[in-house]
Protein backbone atom coordinates (compact mmCIF):
# COMPACT_ATOMS: atom_id res chain seq x y z
CA UNK A 1 0.00 0.00 0.00
CA UNK A 2 1.83 3.25 -1.08
CA UNK A 3 -1.00 6.23 -0.68
CA UNK A 4 -2.47 7.07 3.05
CA UNK A 5 -5.82 6.92 1.83
CA UNK A 6 -5.10 3.24 2.20
CA UNK A 7 -5.05 3.53 5.73
CA UNK A 8 -7.67 5.39 6.64
CA UNK A 9 -10.94 4.03 8.52
CA UNK A 10 -14.12 6.02 10.12
CA UNK A 11 -14.17 5.21 13.81
CA UNK A 12 -17.44 6.42 16.12
CA UNK A 13 -16.26 8.96 18.71
CA UNK A 14 -17.78 7.32 21.29
CA UNK A 15 -15.16 4.47 21.30
CA UNK A 16 -12.30 7.20 21.43
CA UNK A 17 -11.24 7.02 25.09
CA UNK A 18 -11.55 10.16 27.11
CA UNK A 19 -9.94 9.09 30.46
CA UNK A 20 -7.79 6.26 31.60
CA UNK A 21 -9.20 3.16 33.26
CA UNK A 22 -9.21 2.93 36.99
CA UNK A 23 -6.19 -0.05 37.03
CA UNK A 24 -3.58 0.34 34.37
CA UNK A 25 -3.84 -3.32 33.96
CA UNK A 26 -7.80 -3.28 33.07
CA UNK A 27 -7.20 -3.04 29.76
CA UNK A 28 -8.46 -5.20 27.02
CA UNK A 29 -5.81 -6.89 24.35
CA UNK A 30 -6.53 -8.09 21.27
CA UNK A 31 -4.25 -11.04 20.28
CA UNK A 32 -3.51 -11.24 16.34
CA UNK A 33 -1.94 -13.92 15.04
CA UNK A 34 0.42 -13.41 12.10
CA UNK A 35 0.90 -17.20 10.89
CA UNK A 36 -2.55 -18.42 10.96
CA UNK A 37 -4.38 -15.09 10.83
CA UNK A 38 -6.59 -15.41 13.69
CA UNK A 39 -7.96 -12.81 16.43
CA UNK A 40 -8.67 -13.43 20.22
CA UNK A 41 -9.80 -10.82 22.72
CA UNK A 42 -7.97 -11.52 25.99
CA UNK A 43 -6.96 -8.60 28.43
CA UNK A 44 -3.29 -7.09 28.93
CA UNK A 45 -3.17 -9.09 32.21
CA UNK A 46 -2.57 -12.15 30.51
CA UNK A 47 0.14 -10.75 28.53
CA UNK A 48 2.92 -13.22 30.87
CA UNK A 49 1.12 -16.16 29.34
CA UNK A 50 0.57 -14.97 25.97
CA UNK A 51 4.62 -14.73 25.51
CA UNK A 52 7.28 -17.46 25.68
CA UNK A 53 10.13 -17.97 28.69
CA UNK A 54 13.01 -16.39 26.46
CA UNK A 55 11.02 -14.07 25.37
CA UNK A 56 12.38 -10.36 26.05
CA UNK A 57 10.52 -6.67 26.47
CA UNK A 58 11.58 -3.65 25.50
CA UNK A 59 10.29 -0.44 26.56
CA UNK A 60 10.63 2.76 26.05
CA UNK A 61 11.53 4.75 29.67
CA UNK A 62 11.42 8.40 27.98
CA UNK A 63 9.01 10.81 30.69
CA UNK A 64 6.29 13.26 29.43
CA UNK A 65 6.86 16.98 30.19
CA UNK A 66 4.22 19.50 30.71
CA UNK A 67 5.00 20.66 27.14
CA UNK A 68 1.52 22.69 26.55
CA UNK A 69 1.77 26.31 26.70
CA UNK A 70 -0.75 28.88 26.71
CA UNK A 71 -0.40 32.66 27.20
CA UNK A 72 -1.21 35.85 25.30
CA UNK A 73 0.62 37.82 22.76
CA UNK A 74 2.56 40.60 25.39
CA UNK A 75 1.79 43.24 22.90
CA UNK A 76 -1.79 43.06 21.45
CA UNK A 77 -3.20 40.80 24.42
CA UNK A 78 -4.03 38.02 21.61
CA UNK A 79 -4.69 34.56 23.00
CA UNK A 80 -1.82 32.28 22.36
CA UNK A 81 -1.60 28.42 22.82
CA UNK A 82 2.12 26.71 22.04
CA UNK A 83 3.78 23.29 22.80
CA UNK A 84 7.61 23.06 23.56
CA UNK A 85 9.31 20.43 21.22
CA UNK A 86 13.09 20.48 23.23
CA UNK A 87 16.02 22.37 23.20
CA UNK A 88 17.69 24.84 20.38
CA UNK A 89 21.19 26.12 20.55
CA UNK A 90 22.37 28.19 23.94
CA UNK A 91 18.79 27.30 26.41
CA UNK A 92 16.73 28.53 23.59
CA UNK A 93 13.07 26.96 23.18
CA UNK A 94 11.79 25.25 20.21
CA UNK A 95 8.24 25.97 20.45
CA UNK A 96 4.48 25.46 17.74
CA UNK A 97 1.49 27.61 18.60
CA UNK A 98 -0.72 29.48 17.23
CA UNK A 99 -2.34 33.03 17.35
CA UNK A 100 -4.03 35.67 15.42
CA UNK A 101 -2.06 37.62 13.20
CA UNK A 102 1.40 37.16 12.21
CA UNK A 103 4.64 36.65 14.91
CA UNK A 104 7.43 38.51 14.15
CA UNK A 105 11.05 38.18 15.46
CA UNK A 106 11.50 40.60 18.52
CA UNK A 107 8.33 40.90 19.93
CA UNK A 108 6.92 38.24 23.72
CA UNK A 109 4.65 36.25 24.50
CA UNK A 110 3.62 35.70 28.05
CA UNK A 111 2.86 32.92 29.15
CA UNK A 112 0.49 32.46 32.19
CA UNK A 113 0.11 28.90 34.27
CA UNK A 114 -2.29 25.86 32.72
CA UNK A 115 -5.35 25.24 33.96
CA UNK A 116 -5.49 22.27 36.16
CA UNK A 117 -8.80 20.89 38.08
CA UNK A 118 -9.04 21.62 41.75
CA UNK A 119 -6.07 24.30 41.81
CA UNK A 120 -6.97 27.39 41.97
CA UNK A 121 -3.91 29.67 43.17
CA UNK A 122 -1.78 29.94 39.88
CA UNK A 123 -3.38 33.45 39.25
CA UNK A 124 -0.59 34.65 41.88
CA UNK A 125 2.28 33.52 39.37
CA UNK A 126 3.64 36.25 37.09
CA UNK A 127 3.56 35.48 33.73
CA UNK A 128 7.30 33.98 31.82
CA UNK A 129 8.01 36.19 28.95
CA UNK A 130 9.54 34.23 25.93
CA UNK A 131 10.78 36.14 23.28
CA UNK A 132 10.84 35.15 19.97
CA UNK A 133 14.41 35.11 18.21
CA UNK A 134 13.74 33.21 14.64
CA UNK A 135 11.82 30.91 12.63
CA UNK A 136 12.07 27.24 11.62
CA UNK A 137 9.84 27.11 8.76
CA UNK A 138 10.81 23.48 7.88
CA UNK A 139 9.63 22.48 11.06
CA UNK A 140 6.84 25.35 11.83
CA UNK A 141 8.39 26.65 14.70
CA UNK A 142 10.08 28.92 16.57
CA UNK A 143 13.14 29.49 18.38
CA UNK A 144 12.11 31.81 21.33
CA UNK A 145 14.29 32.69 24.57
CA UNK A 146 12.80 32.42 27.99
CA UNK A 147 13.50 35.53 29.96
CA UNK A 148 14.54 33.43 33.09
CA UNK A 149 17.60 32.12 34.74
CA UNK A 150 15.71 28.84 35.75
CA UNK A 151 16.24 25.67 34.32
CA UNK A 152 13.93 24.66 31.21
CA UNK A 153 12.27 21.92 33.18
CA UNK A 154 11.41 24.07 36.20
CA UNK A 155 10.12 26.49 34.38
CA UNK A 156 7.45 23.70 32.30
CA UNK A 157 6.42 22.37 35.54
CA UNK A 158 5.21 25.53 36.32
CA UNK A 159 3.53 26.81 33.35
CA UNK A 160 2.88 24.18 31.56
CA UNK A 161 0.36 21.56 31.42
CA UNK A 162 -0.15 17.90 30.42
CA UNK A 163 0.40 17.70 26.51
CA UNK A 164 -2.80 15.80 25.47
CA UNK A 165 -3.66 15.29 22.18
CA UNK A 166 -6.39 17.16 20.66
CA UNK A 167 -9.23 14.36 20.32
CA UNK A 168 -9.07 14.50 24.44
CA UNK A 169 -11.22 17.17 24.55
CA UNK A 170 -10.51 18.87 27.93
CA UNK A 171 -11.04 22.36 29.20
CA UNK A 172 -8.47 22.22 32.04
CA UNK A 173 -5.83 19.21 32.52
CA UNK A 174 -7.82 16.98 35.08
CA UNK A 175 -5.87 15.98 38.06
CA UNK A 176 -4.67 12.51 37.16
CA UNK A 177 -3.42 13.45 34.01
CA UNK A 178 0.10 13.81 35.43
CA UNK A 179 0.01 10.55 36.74
CA UNK A 180 -2.22 8.83 33.86
CA UNK A 181 -0.13 10.25 30.95
CA UNK A 182 3.42 8.90 31.88
CA UNK A 183 4.39 5.28 32.40
CA UNK A 184 5.06 3.68 35.63
CA UNK A 185 8.71 3.54 34.29
CA UNK A 186 9.30 6.72 32.84
CA UNK A 187 12.33 8.42 33.18
CA UNK A 188 14.25 10.13 31.09
CA UNK A 189 12.36 13.72 30.61
CA UNK A 190 11.85 14.82 27.13
CA UNK A 191 8.74 13.55 25.64
CA UNK A 192 5.90 15.74 24.49
CA UNK A 193 3.48 12.91 24.15
CA UNK A 194 3.41 9.37 25.85
CA UNK A 195 4.53 6.05 24.38
CA UNK A 196 0.98 5.17 24.91
CA UNK A 197 1.44 1.30 24.95
CA UNK A 198 3.35 1.28 28.40
CA UNK A 199 0.58 3.27 29.72
CA UNK A 200 -0.64 -0.37 30.56
CA UNK A 201 2.51 -1.59 32.90
CA UNK A 202 2.89 -1.72 36.53
CA UNK A 203 6.13 -2.48 38.49
CA UNK A 204 3.25 -5.70 39.59
CA UNK A 205 3.09 -6.78 35.54
CA UNK A 206 6.57 -6.41 34.66
CA UNK A 207 7.93 -8.34 37.60
CA UNK A 208 5.24 -11.58 36.42
CA UNK A 209 6.30 -11.02 33.40
CA UNK A 210 10.22 -11.63 34.75
CA UNK A 211 9.07 -14.37 36.70
CA UNK A 212 7.76 -15.88 33.51
CA UNK A 213 10.73 -16.36 32.23
CA UNK A 214 10.94 -13.01 30.03
CA UNK A 215 13.88 -10.33 30.30
CA UNK A 216 12.55 -6.93 30.47
CA UNK A 217 15.03 -4.05 28.87
CA UNK A 218 14.70 -0.16 27.83
CA UNK A 219 15.56 2.44 25.04
CA UNK A 220 14.86 6.13 25.14
CA UNK A 221 12.85 8.26 22.04
CA UNK A 222 11.87 11.19 23.13
CA UNK A 223 8.28 11.60 21.42
CA UNK A 224 8.20 14.75 19.10
CA UNK A 225 6.65 16.12 15.76
CA UNK A 226 8.34 12.96 14.04
CA UNK A 227 5.68 10.34 16.11
CA UNK A 228 2.22 12.53 15.96
CA UNK A 229 2.06 15.16 12.97
CA UNK A 230 -0.19 14.15 10.51
CA UNK A 231 0.54 12.78 7.28
CA UNK A 232 -0.44 15.70 4.35
CA UNK A 233 1.13 13.83 1.21
CA UNK A 234 -1.40 10.83 -0.69
CA UNK A 235 2.07 9.24 -1.66
CA UNK A 236 3.63 7.76 1.05
CA UNK A 237 7.10 8.27 -0.15
CA UNK A 238 6.41 12.02 -0.14
CA UNK A 239 6.41 12.11 3.82
CA UNK A 240 8.91 13.49 5.28
CA UNK A 241 9.06 12.37 9.10
CA UNK A 242 10.75 15.08 11.21
CA UNK A 243 14.03 14.18 13.19
CA UNK A 244 13.09 12.53 16.95
CA UNK A 245 16.24 11.93 19.43
CA UNK A 246 16.46 8.23 20.70
CA UNK A 247 18.97 5.67 22.33
CA UNK A 248 19.66 2.38 22.93
CA UNK A 249 21.97 1.21 25.97
CA UNK A 250 24.77 -1.60 25.34
CA UNK A 251 23.15 -3.44 28.63
CA UNK A 252 19.70 -3.82 26.10
CA UNK A 253 21.41 -4.62 22.84
CA UNK A 254 23.39 -7.52 24.73
CA UNK A 255 20.51 -8.67 26.35
CA UNK A 256 18.86 -8.50 23.00
CA UNK A 257 21.33 -10.78 21.43
CA UNK A 258 20.72 -13.04 23.88
CA UNK A 259 17.07 -13.29 23.26
CA UNK A 260 18.06 -13.41 19.64
CA UNK A 261 20.95 -16.41 20.72
CA UNK A 262 18.30 -18.50 22.23
CA UNK A 263 15.54 -18.60 19.77
CA UNK A 264 13.19 -16.26 21.58
CA UNK A 265 11.29 -13.24 20.31
CA UNK A 266 12.04 -9.81 20.59
CA UNK A 267 8.69 -7.74 21.90
CA UNK A 268 8.98 -4.44 21.37
CA UNK A 269 5.99 -1.84 23.78
CA UNK A 270 4.86 0.42 21.37
CA UNK A 271 5.83 1.75 17.99
CA UNK A 272 8.45 4.17 19.04
CA UNK A 273 10.16 1.60 20.76
CA UNK A 274 10.40 -0.28 17.16
CA UNK A 275 11.02 3.19 15.55
CA UNK A 276 14.04 3.06 18.07
CA UNK A 277 15.45 -0.59 17.63
CA UNK A 278 14.89 -0.39 13.66
CA UNK A 279 17.22 2.55 13.82
CA UNK A 280 19.71 1.23 15.68
CA UNK A 281 19.84 -2.03 13.06
CA UNK A 282 20.38 -0.19 10.30
CA UNK A 283 23.53 -1.22 9.41
CA UNK A 284 22.09 -4.53 9.55
CA UNK A 285 22.38 -5.64 12.73
CA UNK A 286 21.45 -4.18 16.49
CA UNK A 287 24.21 -1.87 18.05
CA UNK A 288 24.49 0.87 20.97
CA UNK A 289 23.42 3.95 19.39
CA UNK A 290 22.35 7.42 20.30
CA UNK A 291 20.98 9.94 17.84
CA UNK A 292 18.08 11.41 15.73
CA UNK A 293 16.27 9.18 13.42
CA UNK A 294 13.42 10.28 10.99
CA UNK A 295 13.08 6.52 10.00
CA UNK A 296 9.42 5.98 8.41
CA UNK A 297 8.67 1.87 8.30
CA UNK A 298 6.33 1.47 5.59
CA UNK A 299 5.49 -1.09 2.82
CA UNK A 300 8.46 -2.98 1.93
CA UNK A 301 10.59 -2.32 4.85
CA UNK A 302 11.46 -5.54 6.63
CA UNK A 303 12.45 -5.63 10.41
CA UNK A 304 16.00 -6.47 11.65
CA UNK A 305 15.42 -6.78 15.30
CA UNK A 306 11.45 -6.52 15.98
CA UNK A 307 9.46 -9.79 15.99
CA UNK A 308 6.79 -9.00 17.96
CA UNK A 309 4.66 -6.03 18.90
CA UNK A 310 1.94 -4.49 21.86
CA UNK A 311 0.44 -1.18 20.37
CA UNK A 312 -2.62 0.65 21.22
CA UNK A 313 -5.07 1.32 18.26
CA UNK A 314 -3.83 4.23 16.00
CA UNK A 315 -5.19 7.32 14.43
CA UNK A 316 -6.50 6.62 10.76
CA UNK A 317 -4.19 7.69 8.07
CA UNK A 318 -1.46 8.29 10.79
CA UNK A 319 2.13 6.98 9.90
CA UNK A 320 1.91 4.48 13.49
CA UNK A 321 -0.68 2.74 11.59
CA UNK A 322 1.48 2.69 8.62
CA UNK A 323 4.15 0.85 11.06
CA UNK A 324 1.57 -1.25 12.57
CA UNK A 325 0.43 -2.70 9.36
CA UNK A 326 4.08 -3.19 7.89
CA UNK A 327 4.81 -5.58 10.60
CA UNK A 328 1.34 -7.18 10.30
CA UNK A 329 0.11 -6.83 7.29
CA UNK A 330 -2.31 -4.48 6.05
CA UNK A 331 -5.59 -7.07 5.62
CA UNK A 332 -5.28 -8.41 9.23
CA UNK A 333 -4.60 -4.96 10.34
CA UNK A 334 -7.78 -3.95 8.60
CA UNK A 335 -9.97 -6.93 9.57
CA UNK A 336 -8.98 -6.22 13.53
CA UNK A 337 -9.95 -2.98 13.19
CA UNK A 338 -13.15 -3.79 12.06
CA UNK A 339 -13.68 -6.23 14.48
CA UNK A 340 -12.23 -3.73 17.66
CA UNK A 341 -14.96 -1.50 16.58
CA UNK A 342 -17.26 -4.24 16.37
CA UNK A 343 -16.40 -5.57 20.15
CA UNK A 344 -16.26 -1.79 21.15
CA UNK A 345 -12.72 -1.50 22.25
CA UNK A 346 -11.56 1.71 23.26
CA UNK A 347 -9.31 3.69 20.75
CA UNK A 348 -6.23 6.10 20.79
CA UNK A 349 -4.09 7.18 23.79
CA UNK A 350 -5.87 6.17 26.91
CA UNK A 351 -7.45 2.78 25.17
CA UNK A 352 -7.17 -0.95 24.92
CA UNK A 353 -4.03 -2.41 23.21
CA UNK A 354 -3.26 -5.27 21.26
CA UNK A 355 -0.50 -7.92 20.61
CA UNK A 356 1.02 -8.97 17.33
CA UNK A 357 2.35 -12.07 17.51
Amino acid sequence: METISDYDYTLPERLIAAAPPEDRTAARLMVIRRETGAIEHRGIRDLPQLLTPGDCLVLNNTRVIPAKLHGYRTSTGGKWEGLYLGQAEGGDWRVIGQTRGKLQPGETISLVPGDIEGVDDTTAIPPLELELIERRPEEGSWVMRPRSDRGFLELLDEYGSVPLPPYIKRDEEKSFDRERYQTTYAKQPGSVAAPTAGLHFTPELLEECRACGIAVGWVTLHVGLGTFRPVKVEQLSDHQMHAEWCEVPEETVSMIRRTKESDGNVVAIGTTTVRTLESASQSGSLQPWAGETDLFIRPPYRFKTVDQLVTNFHLPKSTLLVLVSTLAGHELIRRAYAQAMEQEYRFFSYGDAMLIL
